[in-house]
């Protein structure tokens, strides 16, 4: 496994990490859903203690993920072994009982409550979960204070920025000046990486790092699922009604990946590497951090560790989704 080190600091992450979203469960949070299909705890265990022992050392959070259920499942299944690994979780999409996720307040109390959950000390990479920071910004100035008070405190060691958006990141780095941004970023969805966008623009200048999320676009880029069978997910389930798991956009995937497959190889394995080692070709990218429900995702994950694509194979990738 490759490292990475994360904007300005010394602390370095595993190349391919491990996005903790499915650990929550089935979720709503106020009234939407908010979750996934619910998993077995023991074979996320035994998907986590395999990626440990093959080098995986940063893994990815947030107090929403089951309102805290994914943070206590994490920190159940590291056990002793918790402060080993850079772990990183978020503040923003549940509010609790505040008018505003981003109140002060709040976030001082979820940030205490995800130590307690995690059973650490420290957080060691902590987010704004996304860019709203109510109307007119009205709760900006003092969440990005607070955020660097909890700082100073030793609660945190690096202030992270997720967002949806060019125009949030664009008005937040100035404001937040964040070390790390996270954001969805896969071959299909390419907003944040490409060539002259102004978020990767201020990435650039201001040596901050980018965390992808679905860099598998969700399985979709495993060629997991059929334009004849469109999947159907469960109450709960955030994907559930989501365009992209449509007939119409599986059958545009389907000639963009049979393209990718006579190139690359039609395996699980081959198509997972294409997709991450994409991301991975862009030295800002710190780590790519796809979903898993057991051991046999994260052995597909992980199959693509050091096998960087060449530049030739890079664009033709980009070609590919290109079109």
């Amino acid at each position: 496994m490759k490292y990475r080190k994360l904007g300005k600091s010394d602390i370095e992450v595993s190349e391919i990490s491990l996005g903790c979203w499915t650990m929550g469960g089935l979720n709503w949070v106020n009234g939407d859903p908010n979750g996934w299909a619910n998993v077995d705890e023991r074979e996320v265990a035994e998907a986590i203690n395999y990626a440990i022992d093959n080098g995986v050392n940063h893994f990815d959070n947030a107090d929403v993920y089951g309102n805290g259920r994914a943070e206590r499942m994490l920190a159940r299944i590291l056990g002793n072994r918790t402060n080993n690994f850079i772990i990183a979780t978020k503040i923003g999409w549940f509010p609790g009982t505040a008018a505003n996720a981003y109140e002060p307040a709040h976030i001082r109390h979820q940030c205490e409550q995800s130590l307690i959950n995690l059973k650490r000390d420290y957080i060691d990479l902590y987010y704004f979960h996304h860019g709203w920071f109510g109307d007119g910004d009205e709760y900006l100035d003092e969440a990005v204070e607070v955020m660097y008070k909890l700082k100073d405190e030793g609660k945190i060691r690096l202030v992270g920025q997720s967002a949806y958006s060019h125009k949030d990141f664009v008005k937040l780095i100035p404001k937040v000046k964040p070390d790390v941004l996270q954001s969805f970023a896969n071959p299909v969805e390419r907003a944040f990486i490409d060539d002259g966008n102004p978020t990767r623009k201020l990435m650039e200048e201001n040596n901050i790092s980018f965390i992808a999320f679905r860099p598998l676009y969700e399985g979709l880029l495993l060629d997991k699922y059929k334009k004849e069978n469109p999947p159907q997910f469960e109450n709960g389930d955030h994907r559930k009604g989501l365009s992209r798991f449509s007939y119409e956009s599986l059958a545009k995937l389907e000639i963009q990946l049979n393209k990718i497959k006579e190139k690359f190889g039609s395996s699980t394995e081959d198509l997972a590497r294409v997709a991450q080692q994409y991301l991975l070709h862009y030295k800002f990218v710190g780590a790519v951090i796809p979903g898993f429900r057991n051991l046999r995702q994260v052995l597909v994950n992980l199959s693509a560790m050091d096998k960087p694509l060449t530049d030739d194979e890079f664009e033709f990738v980009k070609r590919v989704f290109s079109e």
